[in-house]
């Protein structure tokens, strides 16, 4: 058996009509031709937690909530990360910062990217993510795919589709490119580490 690692495609938003579903599976049909990692969606919809209310932070405790422990065990399975974020005020989904709120551990020393959206491209709410990820001790890459205005109108007034922007099919290359390299350092990094502390 292949020893591949794991990547979780996280759908950040949960809304009714959301777009995400587009670049979602656009971007799973390009993950899929690859052999080098196993891609995984993971939907922020299939974990419904109420607005955080736990006793301390998971950096201490960890959550009581039964969706919550769900949602920890998810992303601890996992070796790296791509989310799927719009932007909302500048900033990401409130559920995906309530999400983020509820796991600690289970994100530490692996890598994330992003495909995002939004009138700049999502670009403000990937620079937020970046210092939320940042202190869950997540490495987060350069190499991105941002869908701006030109992508967002056009598929949802004018009936086009991903693949009417090939460009931005390179772009998602070179992004999983370099987060399955990190992914794989990553990971090797952290099974020597517990080895050495078995």
């Amino acid at each position: 058996m292949v020893d591949r690692p794991r990547i979780g495609i996280i759908v950040s938003t949960t809304r009714q009509g959301r777009f995400a579903d587009a670049p979602l599976k656009w971007l799973v049909d390009i993950a899929s031709k690859r052999n080098d990692a196993d891609f995984e969606v993971v939907d922020l919809r299939d974990y419904p937690m109420p607005f955080f209310e736990e006793m301390g932070s998971p950096f201490y405790v960890p959550p009581a909530n039964e969706v919550a422990k769900k949602w920890a065990g998810k992303i601890d399975s996992l070796d790296g990360y791509i989310f799927i974020t719009a932007e909302y005020n500048h900033s990401i989904s409130g559920v995906l910062k309530n999400a983020l709120d509820y796991v600690y551990r289970e994100f530490n020393r692996k890598p994330a990217t992003f495909l995002s959206y939004g009138g700049t491209g999502g670009t403000r709410a990937v620079e937020h993510l970046r210092h939320i990820l940042a202190e869950l001790q997540v490495a987060s890459l350069k190499w991105n795919v941002t869908l701006g205005m030109t992508e967002l109108l056009g598929i949802m007034r004018e009936g086009k589709t991903m693949a009417d922007y090939p460009y931005l099919v390179e772009t998602a290359e070179k992004m999983l490119d370099d987060l399955v390299w990190w992914t794989d350092a990553l990971r090797d990094a952290r099974r020597s580490k517990a080895k050495l502390a078995a």
